[in-house]
């Protein structure tokens, strides 16, 4: 029998699209929610309302993966928690493991990274 997968790991298997977009923004910094709510934006070419973004936010908070700090009386802060990065990486590694099926995919992907 293999051995049963921590509850993180569960968990952030069960986020939605939105979710995982927003720890993937904050894996490369941590923000205040209207920033977040701005790369969203960026990325998703329309609004995103703050009914849909600070529950979502909420709930990844709830699970563990994101953590929220105050940063003055109005506005807080949203960092990233070491099982939200592991989250984004068993979500990249499991992509990337159905994605890359040949050569030039590999090179595609490597092509990518590189550029970082």
């Amino acid at each position: 029998m293999s051995e049963a997968q921590p509850e993180t790991r569960s968990d952030a298997r069960d986020l939605t699209a939105f979710q995982k977009n927003i720890l993937t923004v904050l894996g490369e910094e941590a923000r205040y929610g209207l920033a977040i709510k701005r790369e969203l934006e960026d990325y998703y070419g329309q609004e995103v309302n703050h009914g849909r973004l600070y529950p979502n936010l909420d709930d990844l908070v709830n699970k563990g993966l994101v953590e929220k700090s105050e940063l003055d009386k109005r506005t807080n802060e949203y960092a990233l928690t070491d099982d939200g990065f592991d989250a984004v990486l068993d979500d990249l590694e499991w992509t990337l493991s159905k994605f890359v099926t040949d050569g030039e995919r590999r090179e595609q992907v490597e092509a990518i990274v590189a550029d970082e």
